[in-house]
């Protein structure tokens, strides 16, 4: 789910566009790590190995930060309908189910007006939470197709400083483009393990499909953050070493 967003020709010109932005970044990241380090080599302190490294870092990333996080995701989230139509299979004696067939046949199996009286309010408070979990993680998945495609935008931002040695920013965005696919597949199957549990253990299903709605932040205390952050020291940073060579080449 999501995943069928990049086949579309409006979705994938909006990318090639970032795309070509970020090459346009690359360039002009490149020429200035090329003057950074003429200026070096005036204080004997310029290393060409180096600067030819990093440009040719830059140039990998331009070729593949479009390409790579959308294969990436499209991957994980048919791995994980394999995988999960399998569980199913096993589950349901060979018969494979989908998300909207099995949340269905738990409501229909475990929320029934025939149930006895006593059971009512757990049944209720059971109900909600199956809701809770099913339509967040639901839309959760629907919306993280976007959510890449601004994350491809945000990496073409990059693509400027790279060259130029500075790529630390860089791999912070690659973890979160990590950190969506791995929150993509997580997700989904806790969802499907808690649902396979609940008809026969309520209890832990309903622990199961919580623990789904807390990937994200489990993932972002071990530096999988889908969140972007605005880092404004290395923003001033790269301004003023724009500033500097700004004045360099004026004198």
């Amino acid at each position: 789910m999501g995943a069928e967003i990049f086949s579309l020709p409006w979705v994938a010109a909006v990318v090639k566009l970032f795309y070509q932005f970020g090459w346009a970044l690359f360039v002009v990241g490149t020429v200035v790590a090329v003057f950074d380090a003429a200026i070096e080599s005036q204080n004997g302190r310029a290393s060409p190995k180096t600067a030819a490294l990093n440009i040719l870092k830059g140039f990998l990333a331009a070729g593949l930060f479009s390409i790579v996080p959308v294969r990436l995701y499209e991957f994980c989230i048919s791995l994980q309908s394999t995988f999960l139509g399998e569980l199913t299979a096993i589950m349901a004696g060979g018969r494979s189910l989908g998300l909207d067939e099995q949340s269905m046949s738990i409501l229909e199996g475990s929320f029934r007006d025939t149930l006895d009286v006593e059971f009512k309010l757990f049944n209720l408070l059971a109900l909600v939470a199956f809701a809770y979990c099913v339509i967040k993680v639901f839309f959760g998945n629907l919306k993280r197709g976007g959510i890449l495609i601004i994350q491809i935008a945000v990496g073409s931002l990059y693509l400027f400083s790279v060259p130029r040695g500075y790529s630390d920013g860089f791999w912070a965005w690659a973890k979160q483009v990590a950190a969506l696919c791995l929150t993509a597949f997580l997700q989904t199957t806790l969802l499907f393990l808690g649902l396979l549990t609940f008809p026969d253990h309520m209890l832990l299903g309903m622990g199961i499909m919580l623990s789904a709605t807390e990937v994200p932040r489990i993932a972002g205390h071990f530096g999988l953050d889908t969140s972007a952050r605005f880092n404004i020291s290395s923003v001033m940073y790269i301004t003023n070493s724009a500033m500097s060579l700004i004045r360099t080449l004026k004198r």
